[in-house]
């Protein structure tokens, strides 16, 4: 299996500068900040687009998550688990220091055992074993057993420099001691809370970019953020809420860019305990139920039945949003298109109810964290308006993202709104986020604790067979069994809306990345 240097045309274009004559600066308001600007300390979408300003990586994903060359110019597998990864030559670091095969050993050590670190890129590492260097620009990546994904996973290892990053902390690269790699921008200034700047890298070896210097600023209320553009204040804006999608549509000196990402709101419901847990589930007087019912697949099948996801899409995300029916786009690779949508039919919901022994329904509690997910509080509303039609009466319960993370990880919930992104662009990274059974390397945001070891195996299977084929014929019908399980309920993938000044034009990016390398001045 080798790779070429082949990108298609539309990619290509977007990498390379539209009017590079033209320098400008660009001022971009963000939502919410980076956690750090450590490349390695968190596996989060937010600090991930930002190193992608500074740090390049062996591979890249382009707007759609598809994989190209970025410093490997080419990658080909030589046996069942050895990767070989040509790199390019005459790339240079910021400070002139040349990049060899070295750097990316130093990166590929570092990035899964950094200290503290809330979420760990060892995910993306954990197969690799070892490496041999070759020469200066040819490394060899030996894996535990055949890898398919690597070229995949290693799309998202920044490579830093060994000469700065030695003993370097996570605080070196927040201050911008350490913050020195091979891409599109130089870091000058961070504010931690407040602005990153960049200044952009004169010798990038993919071509300088348009703009001299790139402001982010981090504006966390919506309103604000669209304020802001509209008062000329900043040229860009992520997240444009959905709220005023509309009314911007309308501003002749403002354009929108829109498009489907990978991330999905779904609910995840408790079926691990046998009885219920405290306080989420009760009968119609209050009082605990000997028997958690959400374990009879009749109640998941309800809940689901009872949902209408059209209504969600359009009345609760004003159609900035687009129906989930299985836990991946359409785009995916693993996408199941012989999975049918769910049909809203909450007639046949509450005959599911009867079946299972529970005619009169009972008494929920559905949680959600409220400052996380786009259109959280109303989602849940909704939803339990919809499921009290069937009986099940359910009562809202929101909390600040901070302290929902950990009641779901200590297992205190029993419904529970979430959110997922797919990072890898393939089903087998949601899968085994989501659906492999929690603990271990697997499986760590199934706060369900949802578990079938047949998806397990089937997943494991996935995650070892090169032949792309049997590969998505695998995760197609792991798909199918996980959505005929239900107890992951999928409900809508994000679409997620930027806003420009007039003379701008955004590429939407799948993995919600707001990015200066997108932007462009309008033909």
């Amino acid at each position: 299996m080798t790779f070429v240097n082949r990108l298609a045309a539309g990619t290509l274009a977007l990498l390379l500068p539209a009017n590079p004559v033209l320098a400008a600066d660009l001022r971009i308001a963000l939502a919410a900040p980076p956690t750090s600007l450590d490349p390695h300390f968190h596996n989060n979408g937010i600090n991930n687009a930002q190193a992608r300003h500074v740090f390049d990586s062996l591979t890249t994903q382009d707007a759609n998550q598809q994989i190209g060359p970025g410093l490997a110019e080419s990658w080909v597998l030589l046996d069942d688990v050895t990767w070989e990864f040509r790199l390019r030559r005459g790339v240079a670091f910021h400070d002139g220091t040349p990049f060899t095969a070295d750097d990316v050993a130093f990166s590929l050590e570092r990035a899964p055992d950094v200290p503290n670190s809330p979420s760990s890129f060892g995910t993306f590492t954990k197969q690799i074993k070892g490496w041999t260097i070759v020469d200066p620009y040819t490394i060899r990546l030996h894996t535990d057993g055949p890898s398919p994904l690597l070229p995949i996973d290693v799309s998202v290892i920044a490579i830093i420099s060994r000469q700065h990053g030695t003993n370097a902390s996570t605080a070196d690269y927040q201050s911008g001691r350490a913050t020195i790699g091979t891409g599109p921008y130089r870091l000058a200034e961070h504010v931690p809370g407040d602005r990153m700047v960049y200044t952009r890298n004169e010798a990038y070896w993919n071509g300088v970019e348009p703009w001299n210097k790139v402001t982010f600023r981090i504006t966390p209320v919506g309103p604000a953020r669209v304020a802001a553009l509209l008062a000329g204040d900043v040229d860009v804006i992520a997240e444009v809420p959905t709220t005023d999608s509309a009314r911007l549509r309308q501003q002749v000196n403002v354009r929108l860019w829109s498009g489907v990402t990978n991330r999905m709101t779904f609910l995840s419901v408790d079926v691990h305990n046998e009885v219920p847990i405290a306080g989420n589930i009760s009968d119609n007087s209050g009082n605990p139920l000997p028997r958690n019912p959400m374990r009879d697949l009749r109640v998941r099948q309800a809940l689901s039945m009872a949902i209408d996801r059209d209504a969600i899409v359009e009345r609760v995300n004003e159609g900035e949003a687009v129906r989930a029916d299985q836990l991946v786009p359409e785009r995916f690779f693993g996408y199941n298109p012989a999975i049918r949508p769910e049909v809203t039919n909450p007639e046949g919901a509450r005959r599911l109810l009867a079946e299972a022994g529970y005619p009169d329904g009972f008494r929920v509690v559905l949680h959600t964290s409220n400052d996380r997910i786009v259109n959280a509080t109303r989602t849940v509303q909704v939803i339990a308006q919809m499921w009290g039609r069937i009986g099940i009466r359910t009562t809202v319960e929101t909390m600040p993202h901070t302290v929902y993370s950990g009641r779901t990880a200590r297992n205190e919930l029993s419904q529970m709104l979430h959110s997922w992104g797919a990072g890898t662009g393939e089903a087998s990274g949601t899968l085994v986020g989501i659906a492999y059974t929690r603990g271990g390397a697997y499986g760590g945001s199934n706060r369900g604790r949802y578990s079938n070891p047949q998806v397990d195996a089937a997943i494991r299977q996935a995650l070892v067979t090169v032949d792309e084929d049997k590969r998505r014929a695998i995760l197609q019908d792991t798909m199918a069994a996980v959505m005929a399980d239900r107890a992951i309920i999928p409900l809508v993938f994000w679409v997620s809306t930027w806003a420009t000044s007039r003379d701008l034009v955004y590429t939407p990016q799948a993995n919600q990345a707001t990015l200066a390398m997108a932007l462009r001045r309008a033909p």
